[in-house]
C-alpha cells in the first residue's frame, strides 16, 4: 500500500507539463475536453488516497480502532509511517474540504450577484451603461435563460459586423457550458494543487473553441480575428480587471495575440488540432499516468479494506 498510496500524490507532477505539450496538438474542443477529463480524474484520485491515508492513521488511534473492531495495533509494521503521515494528512483534508466548499459557494454568490446587476431577462443580451468595455457570456440558473452580458464602452467600439461575432463568441461559450469547465477547473486545484498548471491551457482552448465557433458563424475568420482583436485593444486601454463572475468568460480571457494568429491562420494552416509524431510519446506518456494513478488509487483503497478485514477476523478469533 506504500507506493499505491504515493503515486497519485507525485503522479500529476509528471502529467501536468505533458498535458500542457499535448494540448496545442488538438483540436480545441478536443483539448479543452480532454484537459478537464484528465484534471478532474487525478484530483479524484488523490482525493481518494488522501482518505485512505487519513484512515489509516486515524485507525491507529486506540478509541477509534475498538469502535472499528480493530486491536490496538493492527498495522504493526507500518505504524511508525501512517500514524504521523496519517494525522498531518487529517487537517490537511479538513482544510481542503473546507476551501473547496467555499470555493463552490462564492463562485454560486458571484453568479447570483451578477444575474440580478444584468437586470430582468428581456432577451439573450444584457445591456450595462459602463464605459468600461467588456463583454461576458453570463450562465443562466434553473427558471433565468443564458444572457450575454455586454457594456456600452464594448458596443461603442465596435462596428456593427465584429459585435455581431463578439455575440457568437460569447454564445459559444454558453452554448458549450464552458462555466462548468472553468468552475471544475478552480475545484479541481483546491485538491490537488499541481494541478494548477492545466488551468491556463483550459482557458486558452475554451476560448479558441468560442473563437472557431463565431468564425462559422459569421463566415470570416478576418471578422472574427479583428473583433477578438479590437475587443482586447480597448479593454487593456482601460485600468483594472472587468466586472465579471470569475467563471464566466469573455472574450479578452487567454492570450489574445496567440488566438487571433491562429484564426487569421486559416483551419489547416497552423500546428493546432494536427497530431505529430513528436506528440505520440507525449500521448503515450499522458495515458499512462492516468491509468497508474487510476490504478494506484483504487489498489490503495482495495489493499486497506483487506488489511482491515484481517485484522478484523485475526482480532475476532481471539
Amino acid at each position: 500500500m506504500i507506493l499505491a498510496v504515493w503515486l497519485p500524490f507525485l503522479v500529476p507532477l509528471l502529467a501536468v507539463p505533458v498535458a500542457r505539450r499535448v494540448a496545442p496538438r488538438l483540436a480545441p474542443r478536443t483539448a479543452a475536453c480532454l484537459l478537464l477529463a484528465g484534471g478532474v480524474t487525478l484530483a479524484l484520485c488523490s482525493t481518494v488516497t488522501l482518505l485512505v491515508v487519513v484512515a489509516s492513521g486515524v485507525l491507529q488511534f486506540g478509541p477509534m480502532a475498538s469502535l472499528a473492531g480493530l486491536p490496538a495495533s493492527w498495522l504493526n509494521g507500518y505504524a511508525w509511517l501512517t500514524v504521523p503521515v496519517g494525522w498531518v494528512a487529517t487537517p490537511l483534508l479538513v482544510a481542503g474540504t473546507a476551501r473547496l466548499v467555499w470555493v463552490a459557494a462564492r463562485q454560486t454568490r458571484e453568479v447570483r450577484t451578477a444575474r440580478a446587476e444584468a437586470g430582468p431577462v428581456t432577451g439573450e443580451l444584457a445591456v450595462r451603461p459602463d464605459e468600461h468595455p467588456y463583454a461576458y457570456a453570463l450562465p443562466g440558473g434553473r427558471r433565468e435563460r443564458h444572457r450575454i452580458v455586454v457594456s456600452s464602452g464594448m458596443l461603442r467600439a465596435l462596428q456593427p459586423a465584429e459585435r455581431e461575432a463578439l455575440f457568437a463568441h460569447e454564445r459559444a461559450h454558453l452554448t458549450g457550458r464552458h462555466h462548468h469547465f472553468l468552475r471544475l477547473s478552480r475545484l479541481m486545484q483546491i485538491l490537488h494543487p499541481g494541478l494548477r498548471g492545466l488551468h491556463e491551457p483550459l482557458v486558452y482552448a475554451l476560448e479558441r473553441w468560442a473563437d472557431e465557433s463565431a468564425a462559422d458563424a459569421v463566415g470570416d475568420r478576418r471578422l472574427a480575428a479583428r473583433a477578438v482583436g479590437r475587443a482586447a485593444l480597448v479593454a487593456k486601454a482601460f485600468e483594472g480587471p472587468a466586472p465579471r463572475p470569475g467563471t464566466a468568460l469573455g472574450v479578452t480571457s487567454g492570450p489574445v495575440p496567440r488566438r487571433v494568429a491562429a484564426l487569421l491562420a486559416g483551419p489547416g494552416e497552423d500546428h493546432e488540432g494536427r497530431p505529430t509524431r513528436s506528440s505520440v510519446p507525449a500521448w503515450l506518456m499522458l495515458a499512462a499516468a492516468l491509468a497508474v494513478t487510476a490504478y494506484s488509487a483504487e489498489h490503495a483503497v482495495i489493499d486497506l479494506d483487506a488489511t482491515i478485514r484481517i485484522a478484523q477476523y485475526v482480532h475476532g478469533l481471539r
